[in-house]
């Protein structure tokens, strides 16, 4: 195996592109913009120009955010109404505006987050020589 061989292999730093990631930066030089608009990847960085057409985030980060939403606002909502017993319809549009808002901002950082753990795990592409 050729030295170029085994740095393709080589799985990339994790942690530094979950950062990146999850600051929708570019997970190889963290300085350029991976999204265009509020969910779509840009097909490279236009800082380093690394390919980020590669990914296949497709729902997963949808999931995620569901999963992560659901499991905050439900105990949230629950010790609310034992706390204050506030009026349903009061209760109802609080935990709707908190969800809602809690969602948007979770899910760009989840989608970028994703790209990112394909990208160090040189995933769907990414380790590819180009």
């Amino acid at each position: 195996m050729t030295d170029r061989q085994s740095t393709l292999e080589e799985d990339r730093p994790l942690m530094p592109a979950l950062v990146r990631g999850w600051q929708c930066r570019c997970p190889s030089c963290g300085a350029g913009p991976m999204l265009r608009g509020y969910l779509t990847v840009r097909e490279s960085c236009p800082v380093c120009g690394e390919d980020l057409h590669h990914h296949r985030a497709d729902d997963g980060p949808a999931y995620l955010t569901i999963l992560i939403v659901g499991h905050i606002m439900a105990p949230l909502i629950l010790w609310g109404f034992v706390e204050y017993r506030p009026d349903p319809m009061v209760l109802a549009t609080v935990f709707t505006i908190g969800t809602v808002a809690l969602s948007l901002f979770l899910l760009p950082r989840l989608k970028g987050a994703m790209v990112a753990l394909q990208w160090a795990k040189r995933m769907h592409g990414f380790g590819h020589a180009a």
